[in-house]
Order: structure tokens, then sequence, then C-alpha cells
């Protein structure tokens, strides 16, 4: 009771905190999930007008593409999904010990992954619709690639590792003045 009555603010500021974070993942992935869904249906190269068959069907990079536009949209989908969880729990003081840092770090893994894929998947499409036999073309798709993949990266990986630390580490009950923990 005491703890509660004292840190009504700092709760207060931490349900602010994780609907902002949420509310803007949750547009992240909604966003990606368009999309990747988008992509999904308007295969690159188009079909054949006879047998609804995608043109580059046996090509390895349209087996690329459609994996990893698979990958993205299901990924995309669970991050959204566990955002939009954080956006309607009760924000209960329990919550903010586990489930909701484990639902921002999920979320924000599955939209990690889910960029991506994406990444791979547009890669894979310009690769497949612009090299025609090129290889040399494959390099600079590839580190264009990587450009938004590293940025968010560096962005948001330091996020992930503060709600790591702070949820499975030693946390303030196990640390003592001197660094080491109590044995009981």
């Amino acid at each position: 009771m005491v703890f509660r009555g004292e840190h009504k603010e700092l709760r207060k500021e931490g349900e602010e905190w994780m609907k902002k974070a949420a509310d803007s993942y949750t547009i992240t992935a909604a966003i990606i999930t368009t999309i990747v869904f988008a992509a999904a249906i308007t295969v690159p190269g188009g079909t054949d007008g006879n047998t609804g068959r995608a043109i580059y069907a046996t090509n390895p990079g349209f087996i690329i593409f459609v994996v990893s536009d698979a990958i993205s949209l299901f990924t995309s989908i669970t991050s959204l999904l566990m955002c939009l969880s954080i956006l309607t729990t009760r924000y209960r003081d329990e919550d903010f010990l586990y489930r909701l840092p484990q639902r921002m770090m999920l979320g924000i893994a599955m939209l990690f992954i889910s960029v991506t894929s994406m990444m791979i998947a547009f890669s894979a499409t310009l690769y497949i619709m612009f090299a025609q036999g090129k290889t040399w073309i494959f390099f600079p798709i590839a580190a264009l690639t990587c450009l938004p993949v590293i940025s968010f990266v560096t962005l948001q990986l330091p996020l992930l590792f503060d709600l790591f630390s702070s949820t499975y580490g030693r946390g303030i009950f196990g640390k003592q003045s001197d660094g080491k923990s109590k044995r009981y």
C-alpha cells in the first residue's frame, strides 16, 4: 500500500510512455502489414493469363520474395497484436513487472523481424525485375537493403536491451552498495 501510494506518479508516467510507444509501434506494424499484404497479392512480374500462376514462380528470387513476404506479414501482425494488447491492458502495478515489458519486447522483436524480411522481399523483387542476368546489381541492392535495417536496429536495440535487463536482470532488490548480491 505504501509503495503504491508513493509511486503513483511513476506508475502514471510509465503507463503514458507504454501507451505512446505501443501506439507508435502499432502504426508502424499496421503500415508494414498493409504493404506486404498488397505485395503478396500483386506478385512481381504478374501472373500468366492462362494458368493464373506467377510468371517468375520458378525463379529462386521469387521464392525468396514469397518466403520473406510471408514472414514479414505474420511477424508484423504478431507485433500489431502485441502492441494492441499493451494498449488495452488494465495497467495494474503487477503488470509493469513482467507482463507489459514482455509484450513490448516481443512486439519490438517481431517488428524488427518484419522490417528485415520486408526489405528482403523488396530487394528480391528489385532483383527479379531488374537484374535480368546482371549479377553485379545484387550488391547495391543488398547494401541499400541493409541501410534501413541497421538504422532500425541502432535506434531500437538499446530500448530492447533496457527492457530485457530491467525485466530479467538482477533488478534493484538483488543489488548491494558494494556490487555483490546477498546469499541467503
